[in-house]
This record gives structure tokens, sequence and C-alpha cells, in this order.
């Protein structure tokens, strides 16, 4: 059952996708309704999963399942990482690949390979100031308020 992901409550489980480069509006379009189908017809054992999507900087996909109704099962995660799969081939982007880092440089969001982060750790072109995104958040809550976050404060810290 497809909620808008604002309803959802703070709980909810949320699994998050980076993409290495931006979608154009076009895809944008083509992405969203792609989401609401997929969202909309994704079950655990039978049962309709209420969930919603987030795509914040035209460049992550942030699923959220309200699990107080019915929770993710293995066959449900297998069939979303499918869809993401999917999406990765449909528009050319990585989205599954978790050794890669997104931080912000300015208004622009960089994506680079964790052993390149590392050396500009070393070199301090980042420091403990850089917002980095966290996607290792696991609900709602952690996603508003410790997914975009100074380095120092996430799991980046230990390059620094």
């Amino acid at each position: 059952m497809l909620v808008d992901f604002k309803t959802l409550p703070e709980t909810s489980r949320v699994w998050i996708y980076q993409a290495n480069r931006s979608f154009s509006d076009e895809e944008m379009m083509d992405l969203k309704g792609r989401l609401d189908a997929f969202i909309t017809q994704w079950t655990a054992h039978g049962s309709q999963l209420k969930a919603g999507y987030d795509i914040p900087y035209k460049r992550f996909i942030v699923i959220g399942l309200d699990q107080a109704q019915a929770s993710a099962s293995g066959c449900s995660i297998d069939a979303s990482v499918h869809f993401i799969q999917s999406l990765e081939q449909r528009f050319g982007v990585e989205l599954l690949d978790k050794m890669n880092v997104s931080y912000k440089q300015g208004e622009f969001i960089a994506y680079k390979p964790l052993n390149d982060f590392k050396k500009m750790a070393k070199d301090k072109a980042v420091s403990g100031n850089t917002i980095v995104f966290n996607n290792l958040v696991t609900n709602k809550q952690e996603y508003l308020s410790h997914w975009e976050v100074p380095a120092a404060e996430s799991w980046h810290s230990r390059f620094l």
C-alpha cells in the first residue's frame, strides 16, 4: 500500500540507495512512476506493505516501511533488491554499491569511491565538518535527524 513518505511513523524502517549521479527531470517522472507501481504491489506473505518513498536531491532513493502493519520478509526484501537492480539497468546508474561515499561540496553532491574519500581525508580535502550522507540509518527518525551530518558525527569519522 503506497502512502506519502511524510505520513510514515518515525519508527518505520528505511533503506537508502544512493545514485552515482543525479536523475534528470524526465528520469524523475519515470522513476516516481516505477516506485509507485512497485510499492503499490509490494507484499510480504500475501499482506500488503504500507510503504512510501522519498527522492532527496534527485539522487537518493529512500524507501520507508511501516512495520506496525506488516514487516518485510526475506522474499519481500529480495523483491525490493530486484526492483532496485532493475532501476540500475533502466537508468544506467549505480544504486547498490555500498563502497562509495556521497558528501556535500557546497550545494553540489559529490560521489566518490571509499578509497578516494579516505585519501581526501588524509590529504585534508574533507574534514570533520564536511556534510556526509550516512546511508546506514535504519529508521525514519534516524533518517530525519542523522542522515545528513558532519563527517565527525558519522561512521566516516574513522577516516579523518
